[in-house]
């Protein structure tokens, strides 16, 4: 059986169930699980937490390269993953241009910091390259682009949380979370609200833009807060504050919309910690 059919699982994880356990301290843990998120990874499915979902799928692709169906990534099952199930992260200096099952879980880490380079896709190139050196610089250190020892232990620490409180910027409970998304990793929360939709100021700041954005999130405005946190509200219909404006907590912004990349009314927002993506639910819960 080819390995391209073996990897086209197309399993859609979800975070297993934890009675009594709120969505976000599950996905601020998951990052420990970056193993566990680079097999998912090559079954078309992420969200680095290892649950019934991912050992069944783990259970499809053994049935289907004729190895024992046990649901655990041996060293069997992680040679039909050929080159992208090795090697272990903190085996080699990791630098632009290294493929493989390390460069994967550095993607993975670097994203759950407020880092995300696009695909888990296993190859440290120009978009990895970039996130990698925005990190470290982040951490106060050396921003070389090389992930040796220091990088690698500044990345198994704890994500950053939000240090203010904030407050819900539309009256609406987000579906959409923080954390990987497919094979990919979604930077904020969506709230799913009809179109014009009041957006409020999630916490008193100055707007630091407000206008077209054309990197996807269309109409864009961001608020500056204390302690280095910014608030961005995307694909807004309308925009009603301008740069430079002081705003107050429940302050109108705009209204939603489903402009730029957007395949529906609804708002997105992200909580941002000196350029660093963090769950807004670390502010908001």
């Amino acid at each position: 059986m080819p390995l391209d059919e073996a990897l086209g699982l197309l399993v859609r994880v979800v975070v297993p169930d934890l009675p009594g356990r709120r969505l976000h301290e599950v996905r601020a843990r998951a990052f420990q699980s970056a193993r566990d998120a680079v097999v998912q990874r090559e079954l078309r499915q992420a969200d680095g937490v290892a649950g019934p979902a991912t050992a069944a799928a783990v259970r499809q692709l053994q049935r289907r390269a004729g190895l024992a169906v046990d649901g655990v990534v041996g060293p069997r099952t992680r040679r039909v993953l050929g080159r992208r199930g090795r090697p272990a992260l903190g085996t080699r200096l990791l630098r632009r241009g290294r493929v493989g099952w390390d460069a994967a879980q550095l993607q993975f880490l670097l994203a759950w910091h407020g880092f995300p380079s696009g695909a888990f896709d296993g190859a440290l190139g120009e978009r990895t390259d970039r996130s990698l050196r925005r990190f470290q610089r982040w951490a106060g250190l050396t921003a070389d682009g090389r992930a040796g020892p220091a990088t690698i232990a500044a990345l198994r620490t704890a994500p950053p949380s939000s240090p203010i409180r904030l407050a819900a910027p539309v009256p609406a409970a987000p579906t959409d979370g923080f954390g990987p998304r497919a094979n990919r990793f979604h930077a904020g929360i969506d709230f799913p609200c009809p179109s014009g939709t009041p957006v409020a100021a999630a916490g008193a700041g100055r707007v630091t833009f407000a206008g077209w954005d054309a990197g996807g999130f269309g109409n864009l405005i961001v608020v500056a807060h204390s302690s280095g946190v910014r608030t961005l509200y995307a694909h807004l219909s309308s925009i009603a504050v301008r740069r430079g404006q002081a705003v107050s907590t429940g302050a109108p912004l705009g209204r939603v919309g489903s402009t730029g990349a957007s395949t529906g009314p609804h708002l997105h927002f992200e909580v941002r910690l000196r350029a660093a993506a963090v769950d807004p639910l670390t502010a908001l819960g």
